[in-house]
């Protein structure tokens, strides 16, 4: 209890580990945490930032360190622990900004181990643990992941909170100030190295057993998460003070690769390691060791350090008398005693570290018999002040018993919509996962179909080559065929020029000679004989050359059939080729343009998600707006919300061009994340109903929006997307604005002249009235009165008058000036 009080306190300093040891030493004495919840509920938590800060970290080092049962009876102060969280989140102070986000750590803590409880909640566990943990049911390792994911982002946002804090403040980590602030990190980086480790071992797990693209969302969160976690590390590792408290693990340059199953052997389980107490710290505790009785280091140095010198002096000299001194036997006797001395002085060391001991266990005892009678004691006033508690709290059961019962039958009928939202959600991505696997088979069946094009076109192209060559052989084969015809004529001719030539030189001679004509008659007639076999040669040489002319004629024409078919066919086969490469070129401009809506799509969801997130920033809450601003953002973003409902008909008509709902959506993401923005700025200034609607309007903007760009994003729901809710959540934003301007300028001009004729006729009417009272009053006072007292309540009643007159002038006429500027 002392160290207790100690620990937790308003000054702004650090929580002294001896006393966090001294806490967490007395869980486990009690076997739970009940003495320290007894002390801490009276704790003025709700009044002390700093307060509720140092007590989120003892309860976080309880809970990583205490006894297994301390997270059993922090669950019971559960709902406590979020209306502190609460509590402080609607405050403007940096340590309560601080305390809101460690409250929310510390119960996604306490439900993550209360419903693992394998896992204890200092997340120490071995594979084999982890894997038993999480199942062989892949929906279970699923949500397990998810759950991992959020775990970490909570650690994250209190590391990257207190550190943009200290950035903003010029804190430096040396002084108690910024100390205060950093020391719970220690605690967070040992929970951030073993959920690092459980997230790579969980997401291999789920590459294993689902597809990439399942994945994909998980892969993104978790690229996130260790770019934040790694320049977290970073940070911390350049700070002094924790140089000396605690080891930061370095993480590797990149992420592992999940879609490389061999990457999980490279992967290192970060190893956080907290070096010893210092000397300081350990001459601050109470059971320090004491120093010993005796020093004999001086003695035994001085005569070790004598022995050296007598042998050097021995070599330069020798021994005196020979080898024989009565300083030799001296020296020995000397050892000698020396040796029993030192037997001696070690026994009594022995009996005095012994004695020492039986001291520290009696002293360590009674101690506990000590604090078991003072826990005995705060016990049994706890139990007191628990009765009194318990029977207040029975009176008020009993008067809220029928209030209970309504909202225990909300809670189920809430309970069983919600298990109707699940179910329809579980069949939803039941069909999401098979519409994908019909996606992925399509996606190969077009695969194949594209090869098999390919390769029919490497056929037609290599018969195309074969046919062509081939034609050029035939037509290199006739020509030389008809080469070797026209020299064969040629030939033939020079042979008929030459018999000719021979048969007029016979002729000449026949005529020139008479007395050989009868030789010349038998030569005549071999010649004609000659002749007429060399014509018939001839002539059966010119039928072969027309026959050999028909026949390559023939061939010609059937070649030029032939390169005419194979002509057609190739124009068939290139225009079915060209269709398919216009479907592909058609088909890759369809996926480049939905690529390119997918990328405006994850451009604008950002945009909006950084707007939705300035919602719950700190820093956000002192920024303010009018509501005459957010009505020109609000009605921006419904012109918008047209223009994308038009660009999206545009590009369901024509998939081809994505252009207008590209430029639509680039301006509805910035003008919506604007309306967001102002109607939280304008809620910081607005009465707290309308405050409250209005952030709750926002927050349901930017769901819609998300909903919307997502149903965008897929192929399946593009064409049934519709921003209708949207249109309606920003007219109610719209609304509220209108609602939230001067009411003044509610009323318009001619309204306004009615007004000022109404209060016109009002005044005039009661001057009337107050003439006839009066005019009443003063008949009655002649009627009773005479005289002198008559002419006093005249001239009393007529001065009355004539200053409250003027008086009602005035402001009536200053009234009347006051509307008219209005309506100016």
């Amino acid at each position: 209890l002392s160290s207790i009080s100690k620990a937790i306190n308003s000054t702004e300093t650090p929580v002294k580990e001896k006393h966090a040891r001294r806490i967490i030493l007395g869980t486990h004495r009690e076997k739970g945490a009940y003495t320290f919840w007894s002390y801490a509920l009276g704790f003025p938590l709700a009044s002390s930032s700093i307060l509720s800060w140092k007590f989120c970290h003892v309860l976080h080092k309880v809970l990583r360190d205490g006894h297994r049962n301390v997270l059993q009876d922090c669950m019971r102060h559960h709902s406590s622990l979020v209306e502190i969280g609460k509590l402080w989140a609607h405050l403007h102070d940096r340590y309560g900004q601080l305390v809101a986000i460690y409250t929310k750590l510390l119960c996604t803590k306490m439900e993550f181990h209360a419903k693992h409880s394998e896992i204890p909640p200092n997340l120490e566990v071995t594979d084999e643990v982890l894997e038993r943990t999480a199942g062989t049911d892949i929906n279970n390792v699923f949500q397990l992941t998810v759950e991992v994911f959020d775990y970490m982002d909570s650690e994250l946002r209190l590391a990257e909170t207190v550190i943009r804090q200290l950035n903003t403040s010029i804190a430096i980590s040396t002084l108690t100030s910024g100390q205060c602030r950093l020391a719970p990190l220690i605690q967070v980086i040992q929970d951030c190295s073993h959920l690092y480790h459980f997230t790579v071992k969980l997401l291999f797990k789920l590459h294993a057993c689902l597809p990439a693209d399942t994945l994909q969302g998980h892969r993104d969160r978790f690229h996130d998460q260790f770019h934040s976690l790694k320049s977290f590390f970073n940070k911390a590792r350049d700070m002094l003070y924790f140089k000396r408290l605690i080891q930061i693990p370095r993480l590797p340059d990149s992420p592992p690769n999940f879609l490389h199953a061999a990457s999980l052997a490279k992967h290192v389980k970060p190893v956080v390691v907290i070096p010893d107490e210092d000397d300081a710290e350990q001459q601050d505790d109470d059971d320090d060791e004491p120093e010993p009785l005796i020093e004999v280091s001086d003695t035994s140095a001085s005569s070790l350090q004598s022995q050296p010198q007598l042998d050097i002096f021995d070599q330069a000299f020798g021994p005196p008398n020979g080898g024989f001194d009565d300083r030799d036997l001296q020296i020995e006797s000397l050892k000698r005693d020396l040796e029993l001395l030192r037997a001696e002085l070690e026994r009594v060391k022995a009996e005095a570290q012994r004695y020492i001991t039986q001291l520290k266990s009696q002293i360590n005892s009674l101690e506990a018999e000590l604090e078991e009678q003072r826990a005995q004691k705060q016990r049994a006033l706890v139990e007191n002040e628990q009765l009194r508690m318990e029977l207040e709290a029975t009176r008020r059961r009993n008067a809220e018993h029928e209030s209970v019962q309504t909202t225990y039958i909300e809670a189920e009928k809430r309970a069983q919509a919600t298990e109707q939202r699940y179910n329809m959600l579980k069949q939803k991505h039941t069909e999401l996962v098979a519409s994908h696997a019909e996606l992925l088979r399509q996606s190969a069946d077009t695969v194949k179909m594209l090869s098999a094009t390919q390769q029919t076109q490497e056929e037609v192209e290599r018969t195309k080559q074969q046919l062509s060559f081939e034609v050029d052989r035939i037509k290199q084969e006739s020509d030389l065929k008809l080469e070797e015809q026209k020299f064969e004529m040629e030939k033939l001719k020079r042979e008929l020029e030459e018999k000719m030539a021979e048969v007029m030189r016979i002729k000449a001679t026949l005529q020139s000679s008479e007395q050989t004509s009868d030789q010349m008659n038998s030569s005549l007639t071999a010649l004609q004989a000659e002749k007429e076999r060399l014509m018939r040669s001839v002539s059966e040489k010119e039928a072969e050359l027309s026959s050999l002319r028909q026949t390559a004629q023939v061939q010609q024409s059937s070649l030029q059939q032939e390169r005419e078919r194979n002509s057609r066919e190739l124009g068939e086969l290139q225009g079915k080729l060209q269709e398919k490469v216009k479907e592909q070129i058609k088909r890759k401009i369809l996926e480049e343009q939905f690529a390119l809506l997918q990328g405006t799509i994850t451009e604008a969801e950002s945009i909006i998600q950084d707007a939705v997130a300035k919602l719950d920033d700190p820093l956000h809450v002192r920024c303010t707006s009018s509501p005459d601003y957010l009505i020109s953002r609000a009605e921006a973003t419904l012109g918008s919300i047209d223009k994308v409902k038009k660009g999206h008909a545009d590009y369901l008509s024509n998939m081809g061009d994505a252009g207008g709902l590209l430029r639509a959506l680039t301006q509805f993401s910035h003008l919506a994340a604007d309306t967001i923005v102002n109607g939280s700025a304008t809620a910081h200034m607005a009465p707290t109903d309308h405050a409250d609607r209005l952030t709750e309007n926002c927050r349901d903007c930017g769901s819609q929006s998300l909903q919307y760009l997502k149903e965008l994003k897929s192929k399946t729901s593009l064409q049934r997307a519709d921003p209708a809710a949207i249109r309606a959540v920003v007219q109610k934003i719209l609304h509220l604005g209108q609602e939230l301007r001067p009411k003044g300028r509610d009323v318009g001009k001619e309204e306004l002249g009615d007004l000022v004729d109404k209060e016109m006729a009002a005044t005039s009417a009661a001057i009337e009235e107050a003439v006839r009272r009066i005019d009443e009053m003063m008949n009655q006072a002649r009627k009773d009165t005479s005289g002198v007292k008559l002419e006093v309540n005249e001239r009393f009643v007529f001065n009355f008058c004539s200053i409250h007159q003027s008086e009602f002038r005035r402001s009536f006429h200053q009234g009347v000036l006051c509307q008219k500027l209005s309506l100016d």
